[in-house]
């Protein structure tokens, strides 16, 4: 099948109006001209299914309210929906162990290990390429024997590495953090610094972290699973997570940790929220900011995978290679970071995982592997071939 008329997004150029065939789940041919007998698509474009390597949202997915929970087949079928509507072929989903959360709770070993097998579980029917990036707190020593046995089994596609004690990181500024949990959680500022100074008081040794970092990186390298750090906020902290085997700075907190991690060779990953709305919401680096300054490698969804395609073309405003300059950063960009070589651009040979956008700025049509997997309506498709939608992807939404 042809798909003809349309801006063609290539990693370092744009064609204006050209065509490309999808044949067996790949991509067949490009032409620079539009070509006779296809499917017309005039004034849209045609981008690389979007890569995230990041989105938090299957969390949320599980409890949309504190404390409602939601079945776990009703949660992970409307997040494959959104992700592919919003463009997304290749979502790793961000799951967390966390150390103060107490047994079945969100973040809890348990609950995160019921989302990790229902997801696996359930791939073959989903319509997405769902995989898992695990959040690891480096406070939490007793978790790092379940990581290794989750990264044996193959359960797990990438590992980041986080520490959310109070003071630091994510969480330097206190008086943000009080404001933001006594609104968060309903509770008086007085109440919220209470907690905040019992999360300070219970906090892991510094010698204690650091050896957990060690062995998390050791078995991130045996098992040939990227590592990212995450929350970097000093030029110093930057340059650990370097020395230490990290390959990717997620949301850098500070403009000079991010220079100081880019300067190691890390990629750098902010939300696209972030870059959508021109600030972080937390008050940490602009996306923005930092792509100005040419340090922004990577476009994650964070919590919301709609804000990925505005993102692009926020950045494209900017970018020195305008638009297939800013759409690396949720293509081409991850999957280099994360060793997908059979996806990520459009090239004959690679994965034939696209998205079809319209005149309006709109997801109109995403294919993975040839398929359609979502579909705004406004398109003629042929009713049969490689774009027929996969009746059993369908039947579990």
């Amino acid at each position: 099948m042809w798909l003809s008329d349309i801006s063609i997004v290539l990693p370092d150029r744009l064609i204006q109006n050209g065509a490309v065939r999808v044949q067996d789940g790949l991509i067949a041919e490009i032409s620079e001209r539009p070509v006779k007998d296809s499917v017309r698509t005039p004034r849209h474009r045609l981008f690389p299914g979007f890569i995230d390597m990041h989105g938090d949202m299957i969390e949320l997915e599980l409890e949309p309210r504190p404390r409602v929970d939601f079945p776990m087949e009703v949660a992970i079928g409307h997040l494959d929906a959104r992700l592919a509507a919003s463009g997304v072929t290749t979502a790793y989903a961000g799951v967390s162990f966390s150390r103060t959360a107490k047994d079945n709770e969100r973040r809890s070993f348990e609950h995160t290990s019921q989302i990790i097998r229902a997801l696996k579980d359930n791939i073959e029917r989903l319509r997405v390429d769902h995989r898992i990036h695990a959040r690891f707190d480096v406070t939490y020593t007793d978790a790092i024997a379940a990581l290794d046995g989750l990264l044996s089994s193959g359960a797990v596609d990438l590992v980041s590495v986080m520490d959310h004690t109070p003071g630091q990181g994510q969480y330097r500024d206190l008086e943000k953090l009080i404001a933001y949990r006594s609104h968060g959680q309903g509770v008086s500022m007085e109440e919220a610094r209470v907690q905040i100074e019992e999360r300070i008081a219970a906090s892991v040794p510094a010698d204690q972290v650091l050896d957990n970092l060690e062995r998390v990186s050791r078995l991130c390298q045996s098992h040939g699973v990227a590592m990212a750090s995450h929350d970097d906020d000093t030029v110093a902290k930057a340059n650990l997570m370097a020395d230490i085997g990290a390959v990717i700075s997620e949301f850098p907190v500070t403009i000079e940790a991010a220079e100081a991690a880019a300067a190691r060779g890390l990629m750098i990953a902010m939300g696209a929220p972030n870059a959508m709305r021109g600030q972080s919401y937390s008050g940490n680096l602009s996306a923005r900011d930092a792509h100005a300054a040419g340090l922004l490698s990577i476009l994650a969804a964070d919590y919301h995978p709609a804000s990925i395609l505005p993102a692009i073309m926020a950045l494209a405003e900017q970018d020195p290679n305008g638009l297939a300059g800013a759409a690396r950063l949720a293509t081409a960009n991850p999957a280099k970071a994360l060793g997908l070589t059979d996806r990520g651009d459009i090239t004959v040979g690679k994965r034939a995982d696209l998205v079809l956008i319209d005149p309006d700025g709109h997801v109109a049509l995403t294919l993975r592997q040839g398929k359609k997997i979502y579909a705004n309506g406004t398109l003629d498709l042929p009713s049969k071939g490689p774009v027929e939608i996969v009746k059993e992807n369908l039947q579990n939404v």
